[in-house]
């Protein structure tokens, strides 16, 4: 099973924090907030992770190396240049199992990742999304899937869309690694615009519930709230 977290972003809406610090590394309960992300993987005993790097991507490998301290079997893809998310799993393709986790970076849902994949490999679709019912808005994020029976039926990642949107994208999902064939060229590419719409309209897109709530820091406000949650 392998993990490839998303930790190659700016965090600009965290500066002046991140400035000088990539935002996996800003601190959260005496650790850097990666370190959180990774202990959950490890203790579901996930230890293939690969991690997407960008902006001040040497500080992530140099602070956790090869993971051997977690238990873990770590390796990086560093961006050149910023990328976006679906260029950063573009360059990856060669270092990518033929299935895989992705999860943000900067969100935190200790699911079960086995039995995401499991739902994945029991299917003929490309994808599997982890979502989260949200109707008192406590997670602070506009819906942006729709799902009926099983499968995602819409998504737009701003929330803006004029379908029926009732769930959250939790931050975890896992894809066959053939879905990268569906990205467009050039750079920077975001994986969510151009592959997740593109497999719900192809009914190839599965919905997976969470059971509980996700945090995540991309804000100063939603920093807090996971900052409480640790203490």
């Amino acid at each position: 099973m392998q993990a490839v977290i998303l930790a190659g972003g700016l965090g600009t809406r965290l500066w002046p924090i991140t400035r000088e610090i990539p935002k996996p590394m800003v601190p959260v309960a005496g650790v850097p907030y990666l370190e959180h992300q990774l202990r959950v993987l490890a203790g579901q005993g996930v230890r293939d992770v690969l991690l997407l790097t960008g902006y001040l991507g040497s500080q992530i490998s140099d602070y956790f190396g090869d993971g051997a301290r977690l238990g873990l079997h770590l390796r990086y893809s560093q961006e050149p240049k910023p990328l976006g998310t679906g260029g950063a799993i573009r360059l990856a393709r060669p270092m990518l199992a033929e299935t895989f986790l992705v999860i943000y970076g900067d969100s935190y849902l200790p699911v079960d990742y086995a039995a995401v994949l499991r739902r994945l490999d029991s299917s003929v679709a490309l994808g599997v999304v982890v979502t989260y019912r949200d109707p008192t808005g406590i997670t602070d994020v506009h819906p942006n899937i729709a799902a009926s029976n099983g499968l995602v039926t819409a998504y737009d990642k701003a929330g803006k869309s004029g379908h029926d949107l009732d769930r959250v994208e939790a931050g975890v999902s896992a894809f066959r690694r053939e879905v990268i064939d569906l990205l467009p060229g050039g750079d920077p590419v975001a994986f969510e615009a151009n592959v997740l719409p593109k497999l719900a309209a192809r009914q190839l897109l599965l919905d997976y519930s969470a059971p509980q709530r996700f945090f995540d820091i991309g804000t100063p406000e939603r920093l807090k709230a996971i900052e409480e949650l640790f203490a």
